[in-house]
Formats: C-alpha cells, sequence, structure tokens
C-alpha cells in the first residue's frame, strides 16, 4: 500500500506505519472509494440525493449515532449530528446521517429486558461497522450517549479503521433533591442522579423514607437531556475515549446541553479534514500504551468495573494484547484522586467546572510518571501537546480531585480478585470506603428480584454475603446489570455491613463490597454455582484473594453435581448471544 492510501480492508489488524504522515490533498481521496463511487448506479443514486457531479469527487463522511428519542443519554444526539454535518460540509466534503439501535440501563432495570443492554455494545459496533464500510465512506464520526455506545464506537472504528472522530452525547447536570432526606444523608438542595432513584428504593423497603421523600427524587433526579450524570458507566467510557485520544480535549466532560458541546461539534470538520490529510486512522491512536493511559485515568477518578469488560473487549478490535491481571498491576501503582459519584460527591459537570479531564491529564503529566504523554490524538498532535497550555488544577479551591500527597486512596480501586470462587478472575471496585476485607455468610439468589424480597423481609442482616448466580454472559443472557440488588442495599443502610458476588455485572452507579464478573460464570460450570447458603465467604482487597471456605473435596463433589442448563432462548439476538459469547474476563465479546 502506498503512503497515505487508506486500507480498504475494513478488519485488517496490521500495526500502524512507523513511517512518517505526510499532508497530502484531498480531492479525490482515498483507496478507490471515490472511483467506485462514480461509477454506474453509485453516481445516479448520488444525483437522486442532489450531488452535482463535480461534489461527487469529494470526501465522503459517514455521521453515525446513537439517536433516540426515548433515553435522556440520547434524545439530543440527532440534534448534535446535524451540526457536526454541517461543520464537515462547511470543510468542502460530503457527511451523511446514519443512526444504529440502543438500549437505555436505566429502563430495563429489574426485567428480562436488561439481558438486552450489554449485547447491544457488539450490536451498536455491528451497526456502525456496517455503516461505514458499506457506504465505503472515507471517515467517521460516531456520536453515542449512553452506557454501550462508548465502547461500541471504539470497536468500531478500530474495525474499519478510517479517520474518524468520537463525539460524546455529554453527561446531564445534577439534579436538586428539594426536601430533607435524612435516611439518606440529603439536605434540601443536594445534589442528586439517578443512582439515587435506585438507592431511594432500598429506603422504601425498609420504611427508612417517605412516599414524599421518594417523589421528590425521582421528579428531580434527572433534569434534562444527556447521561447519567456522575461517573457511572457512560461517562466512565467517555473518559476513557478522551484519554486515548480519539474525542477532542473535554469532549467527555462537557454537559450535553451547553454552548461548550454546540461549539465541539462546529470543531468536528476541521478537526476531521486535518485527520485525513494527515491519514490519522484509529490504530494509529488505540496503542498499547493508549490503554494504559486510559485504565490509569480510570483508577484517578474512580471509574466504573465496566470499564475492565468494555476495555478488554476494545482492545481486542484493535489487535492489542490487553489480559485482566493488567488492570490489577496498572491499579496497584496508581493513587485514587477523584472525589466523583457514586463514591464521592461530585458530578462530570463539575470535574468540568474545574478544568475537566484535560486538567487531570496535565497534572499527571506534570507531576508523576505515570502516563505517556507521546500518545497520538484525533487532534493530530501529542496527548502532552493537547493539554500544554491547559489552565492547572486549583487545589486551593476545588476538591473534585484531591492532591497526590491526599489521595482517597493510595492505590486504584479497581481490583481483579482470584480464588476458589473465581479462578479466572472477578473484578470488585474497592474505594477503601467499604473496608479491605469482608468475611460473612452466604446467601445465594438467583435473580435480584429475590434479594429485593430478602431485603424487604429483613432476611438480609449484617454480616451476609449476597451470592447471585447465573447471571452471566451465557447464564442470564447478556450479564445484567445487579444496581437494582446494590442499591437496595445501600438505601436500606447494609451496604457497609454486607457484601454482594455475582457472575453479573453492575452499574457504574453500585457503590459498596461488590464483586462482580465471575469467571467462569455459573453457566459454563464456573465454581460460583458450587457456593451454598451458609457457607462462609471471605474477600481480601490486599491479597486480592476470594474463596468460599469449604475442603477441596467438597467443591469438587458439589461441581461434580453441576449439569448444563438449556440456554433460555432458541432465536434471536439473545440465542446468538449466548451462543457466540466470550467469558467476562475476555470482555464477552461476540465477534
Amino acid at each position: 500500500m502506498a503512503a497515505g492510501d487508506v486500507d480498504i480492508h475494513p478488519i485488517s489488524r496490521s500495526p500502524p506505519s512507523s513511517e512518517p504522515k505526510v499532508a497530502r490533498k484531498l480531492n479525490p481521496y482515498s483507496g478507490g472509494y471515490t472511483e467506485n463511487r462514480a461509477r454506474g448506479g453509485p453516481r445516479a443514486f448520488f444525483h437522486a440525493l442532489g450531488i452535482s457531479k463535480e461534489d461527487q469527487k469529494k470526501p465522503q463522511v459517514g455521521v453515525v449515532s446513537v439517536a433516540w428519542t426515548g433515553n435522556p443519554c440520547n434524545v439530543h444526539l440527532a440534534g448534535l449530528g446535524e451540526t457536526v454535518i454541517k461543520s464537515i460540509q462547511n470543510k468542502d466534503m460530503n457527511a451523511f446521517a446514519a443512526h444504529t439501535v440502543g438500549v437505555s440501563d436505566n429502563l430495563v432495570q429489574l426485567t428480562d429486558m436488561m439481558s438486552y443492554s450489554l449485547p447491544s455494545r457488539d450490536l451498536i459496533a455491528d451497526s456502525m461497522e456496517m455503516a461505514i464500510c458499506a457506504s465505503q465512506y472515507d471517515a467517521g464520526v460516531l456520536i453515542p450517549g449512553c452506557d454501550k455506545n462508548m465502547p461500541a464506537a471504539l470497536m468500531a472504528a478500530a474495525r474499519y479503521n478510517r479517520p474518524t472522530i468520537i463525539v460524546y452525547g455529554g453527561a446531564s447536570y445534577p439534579g436538586q433533591i428539594k426536601e430533607d432526606c435524612p435516611a439518606l444523608g440529603y439536605k434540601a438542595g443536594d445534589d442528586i442522579n439517578i443512582g439515587t432513584t435506585w438507592e431511594s428504593w432500598g429506603g422504601v423497603l425498609k420504611n427508612r423514607i417517605t412516599d414524599a421523600n421518594y417523589e421528590d427524587i425521582l421528579e428531580h433526579a434527572c433534569p434534562g437531556a444527556g447521561s447519567c450524570g456522575g461517573l457511572f458507566t457512560a461517562n466512565s467510557m467517555a473518559t476513557v475515549i478522551e484519554v486515548i485520544g480519539m474525542s477532542l480535549p473535554y469532549s467527555s466532560c462537557t454537559p450535553a446541553i451547553s454552548p461548550e458541546k454546540e461549539a465541539e461539534c462546529t470543531r468536528i470538520g476541521g478537526v476531521l479534514r486535518n485527520l485525513m490529510e494527515q491519514d490519522i486512522k484509529p490504530l494509529d491512536i488505540m496503542t498499547k500504551q493508549a490503554f494504559v493511559n486510559a485504565i490509569t485515568v480510570t483508577n484517578i477518578l474512580g471509574g466504573s468495573t465496566n470499564v475492565v469488560l468494555h476495555l478488554l473487549a476494545v482492545a481486542r478490535s484493535a489487535g492489542v494484547d490487553l489480559k485482566i491481571e493488567e488492570f490489577q498491576t496498572i491499579a496497584s501503582r496508581t493513587p485514587f484522586l477523584g472525589n466523583l459519584s457514586p463514591s464521592g460527591k461530585y458530578t462530570m459537570s463539575d470535574l468540568h467546572k474545574v478544568g475537566g479531564v484535560p486538567a487531570v491529564i496535565k497534572y499527571l503529566l506534570d507531576n508523576t510518571s505515570l502516563l505517556d504523554g507521546s500518545c497520538m490524538t484525533i487532534t493530530g498532535k501529542t496527548l502532552a501537546e493537547n493539554v500544554a497550555h491547559v489552565p492547572e488544577l486549583d487545589f486551593a479551591t476545588q476538591d473534585v480531585i484531591r492532591p497526590l500527597h491526599n489521595p482517597v486512596k493510595a492505590t486504584g480501586h479497581l481490583s481483579i480478585l482470584k480464588g476458589n470462587i473465581a479462578p479466572d478472575g472477578c473484578v470488585a471496585k474497592i474505594t477503601g470506603k467499604e473496608g479491605l476485607r469482608f468475611e460473612g455468610t452466604a446467601m445465594v439468589f438467583e435473580n435480584e428480584a429475590l434479594v429485593l424480597d430478602a431485603v424487604g423481609d429483613g432476611t438480609i442482616v449484617p454480616g451476609t454475603v449476597v451470592v447471585i448466580t447465573y447471571r452471566g454472559p451465557v447464564g442470564a443472557p447478556g450479564m445484567p446489570e445487579q444496581l437494582t440488588a446494590t442499591a437496595a442495599l445501600y438505601g436500606a443502610g447494609l451496604s457497609k455491613v454486607t457484601a454482594l458476588i455475582t457472575d453479573g455485572r453492575f452499574s457504574g452507579a453500585t457503590t459498596g463490597f461488590c464483586i462482580g464478573h465471575v469467571c467462569p460464570e455459573a453457566a459454563r460450570g464456573g465454581p460460583i454455582g458450587a457456593v451454598r447458603t451458609g457457607d462462609k465467604i471471605i474477600i481480601d482487597a490486599v491479597n486480592m484473594t476470594i474463596d468460599v471456605v469449604i475442603s477441596d473435596d467438597l467443591m469438587a463433589s458439589r461441581m461434580g453435581e453441576w449439569k448444563e442448563r438449556p440456554l433460555k432462548h432458541t432465536r434471536g439476538v439473545l440465542f446468538r448471544y449466548a451462543r457466540d459469547v466470550k467469558d467476562a474476563s475476555h470482555g464477552a465479546y461476540t465477534d
């Protein structure tokens, strides 16, 4: 392939070239796409769209969003896409809009429909890949908004490997509670968010909050468009995308409904044109060191456990060798500095006010060796160059981010534990507030609805280790979140005196001593399925172990009783997913 040509094989995993990038003219652009479009039917089709013969020689850009009007995280994305399209057209390029499916985790919590959430990630990635490749677009702009949208966009960009920018839809502003709610620790005027709504349900179950408190929270937690405002999964993955270098600086923390987000969209045309002229493609940006940077900042801020699951899948799409054990290695050398919800006080809009992710990157580059500032980004500049002139964090006026000498925790919060419950690993979010060790008695369930019943009737008491099995990628299927269970424990005042273990996963809004992604999962014969109510369990976040205290002989006997269950679905998306999905310790990918 000649220098500067675009790889027309969308699934190529060849490493980025080490040759210097050379600016080049864009008219016509790419390895044969323009010529293909000039023949027969394609040319006639473009005439039907009102595109002249001369304009058909311009580069064509696919603008693919996860826009839909049934979810505040995504309701505004079509509008952002229109602004992006205008900015591309203003730079003498053609732009075409496409949309793909989305799933709202919040809308399907505690229902069987939560099984569609994680599979939507791979479906969105497939759709974005298809939209760009099947139309022979020269470049892409991907506009995600909700949890699974974010890793899907990275996976797609890595697969088709054409110049691409990801524009995050942005987070919502926090809501404000109107009346005091002492049971949950809120005073009138305090910020609340979507996580508060699920925590409040636990308070309802235990009669700790009034109906008026509950309605107050529901009516004011989500004041408008944008993803859930805390450092939950969407914002954690948006931060990952920015640190990796696939979005513009500030994209991850700029509020959804703000002049700054609109301004970001108006810049896309110029940035994309430069990206194409320099022939900088996703695999030039998504290097192993870029992934290490992203995992580091996730630990600095306190991001979601789902980052582990998603980055393993993204790395595979990018041909990057990333193993689950590396998350622990990075966390062990990285302090936890973020005072962000759900484990802390603030939301993404608060982080934006004090300098955003660029200020955090600059602080780390100036004061540590934790990040590699030489990594390339979509601006055509390195990570360090992007933040060279960013104002520094002011520790005298803000406590959203703590200084290095006064961390929330000396090491990162993402912990990879192994033991006789999880021989292939599991993921815990240990902020230090839960303690570093938990010893208790197992109470086994096969779905989170039963956990809510047990919270309500008082069956779950201090010292209980709630174990939820058959919630993995195959067993559920789709590895549904257990947010309602963890939030109910919090709202019932039990989150500091109980623990929860599951082969499912958690929402980024989860708090407490919670361990998920247990591998192998119960549906594949994993030993978590051999745990019985009444067993003693020890979770040790210092030695990174998780064990049920029974003899090897008893474990072997129980494992010998296991019988594989038939898949819950025999047709459709969930059947294909359960049939094809790999385990969570490898990212639960399906391709």
